[in-house]
């Protein structure tokens, strides 16, 4: 692979890649902020800045990998945004809205990005570059869509598993809690089986609604 095509595939998935982490990170922040913390504006990870929020492994050594090696599992992520839950009025009901927050982000960054792939692909001439554009957007919603419906699984450490807690009885949440170590491991090994490739199928199902207009 010579580095103009490296270049390409960076551009074409690690761009949206690094784009949704920020945005979903930013979410979950900006949220709690307006549930009372401000934790988050105070360490500077209010931002859309990549690298406030960058995990130097999850956020580029293993996507850009994953995309370079052509790696079949691509996988990665951020840095959590600290919240401190003293400064929340009802902990478990602002914790539910601001875990919410991140993939809830990740289906309106997908909604965006539909919206102008169907304007550049109706309205800017079929040219090379509004093409390679066009492409770029349909992997973000894809991406996107992807980090939604992962981040919904209802396991330790993932927005899920704090969403879920809204639900449950607190001593099962104190449980989980406790033995996040073990649901963080099970999770890496559904990732490396492969395992998560049965979120393809509603990944794929919601981006052909998404796009079914354009």
């Amino acid at each position: 692979m010579d580095l103009i095509e490296i270049g390409s595939k960076l551009a074409l998935f690690f761009v949206p890649f690094l784009f949704a982490l920020c945005v979903h990170e930013y979410a979950h922040g900006l949220v709690a902020k307006w549930r009372g913390d401000k934790t988050a504006e105070a360490m500077g990870r209010l931002t859309l800045n990549p690298l406030a929020h960058a995990d130097p492994i999850g956020t580029f050594a293993l996507p850009i990998a994953s995309i370079v090696f052509s790696i079949p599992i691509f996988f990665g992520w951020a840095k959590p945004v600290p919240v401190d839950i003293r400064q929340l009025k009802n902990p478990r009901a602002d914790m539910f809205w601001i875990a919410l927050a991140g993939p809830l982000s990740n289906v309106i960054m997908a909604l965006i990005g539909a919206a102008v792939m169907g304007i550049v692909l109706h309205t800017v001439p079929a040219l090379g570059s509004s093409v390679a554009f066009a492409k770029m957007l349909n992997y973000f919603i894809l991406i996107n869509l992807f980090l939604a419906v992962f981040n919904l699984i209802p396991l330790h450490p993932l927005d899920g598993g704090k969403v879920i807690a809204r639900f449950l009885p607190r001593h099962w949440n104190h449980w989980l809690e406790q033995n996040e170590n073990m649901t963080g491991l099970i999770l890496m090994v559904l990732v490396i089986s492969g395992a998560l490739g049965v979120l393809r199928g509603p990944v794929l199902y919601i981006h052909s609604i998404l796009t079914s207009w354009i």
